[in-house]
């Protein structure tokens, strides 16, 4: 075991230095003492690099040069489960994640990305700038990795490839990609479809050989891997508002300073806010990229969609004292609270 740990080791650097080059343009344009390795799914030109990139310069001058981040976009070190998975061997210091990544490692991490639990995206905003989820973050501690903030795209919808999906009897029996998680399934039962595990890499080929009839996703990332080709039905269904987590080895963090550790809680926090503006303000430009490809846009019945999912919302808000606490924090900030 120990050899192939040592083994696993070597292959990782190795794949992390022929990569080297590639994270060169996306990081920050300030370049500390030490370059803190940062993974990522999404492409150089998604909000979320450019929030990354942001985080890196502002980190940079808050411990005076000795930090700053080199940023791996385009998946360039592997999937985000691959990441993850170099992370806490300590072959990688941070990555942003999607959600569903963490929740094996910790199952409370439901509660923030169960259908239909917020309002909007400006209610998702207020309880991720709120320091309200601390002991929810914490949770991940033992498993040798700390989640430092949380990001959002927006508001994921369905896309079909046959024509417009707008209520759950339209969605009843048609196979969605999912992301592969026991909420997202569950999640898509309750909605009316029939929910199908898949990588990203893999959905595009699949909706055009029919394999599936669809699939979920923000806006912006629908449109970034011109999915519209496709799937050229976009149903705002507003179901899922799925956070993004920037998490760092806790070894690496734990070699900062007391100093230097405050300053990257700090700018993490920062950045959260930036995120949310630099999608609001693509959401549109987005929309009208993919209404040029021929799209077409559809409202759909999302009171019939939420009622199919307060069940959901309900056991997973009841799990443990970590997800009412945190559901009791999401209804607390509600604007109609």
């Amino acid at each position: 075991m120990k050899k192939l740990i040592a083994m696993l080791l070597v292959l990782v650097m190795v794949f992390a230095l022929g990569a080297a080059a590639y994270a060169d343009e996306p990081s920050g344009t300030k370049v500390g003492k030490t370059e803190l390795s940062c993974a990522f799914n999404q492409s150089s030109t998604n909000p979320e690099c450019e929030t990354l990139r942001r985080l890196s310069d502002a980190l940079y001058d808050a411990t005076e040069g000795r930090y700053s981040l080199k940023i791996y976009p385009d998946a360039s070190l592997g999937s985000q489960q691959e990441t993850i998975e170099q992370l806490m061997i300590g072959a990688l210091d941070m990555s942003l994640v999607g959600n569903s990544v963490i929740e094996p490692f910790s199952s409370d991490f439901a509660v923030i990305a169960t259908p239909y639990i917020y309002d909007d995206i400006a209610h998702q905003e207020r309880v991720f700038e709120s320091g309200g989820l601390a002991d929810l973050f914490a949770t991940t501690e033992e498993h040798g990795f700390t989640v430092l903030c949380a990001y959002s795209l927006g508001a994921r919808n369905l896309y079909t490839r046959d024509g417009p999906v707008t209520t759950p009897e339209e969605l009843k029996g048609l196979k969605i990609r999912i992301i592969d998680a026991p909420t997202n399934y569950t999640m898509m039962e309750n909605m009316g479809g029939v929910g199908v595990g898949m990588p990203q890499g893999d959905v595009y080929s699949a909706i055009q050989t029919k394999q599936l009839d669809g699939a979920e996703n923000n806006i912006i990332t629908y449109v970034d891997l011109v999915q519209y080709e496709v799937a050229p039905y976009y149903n705002y269904t507003g179901h899922l508002l799925l956070p993004d987590e920037l998490i760092i080895n806790n070894d690496v963090l734990a070699s900062m300073s007391e100093e230097d550790q405050a300053a990257l809680r700090k700018v993490c926090a920062e950045s959260m806010p930036v995120c949310y503006e630099l999608c609001n303000e693509l959401r549109s430009e987005y929309q009208a990229k993919a209404e040029a490809q021929g799209v077409t846009f559809s409202e759909a019945d999302i009171p019939a969609f939420q009622a199919n999912c307060q069940d959901q919302i309900k056991e997973v808000a009841e799990r443990t004292d970590i997800t009412k606490g945190v559901y009791e924090l999401i209804m607390s900030l509600r604007e109609t609270a």
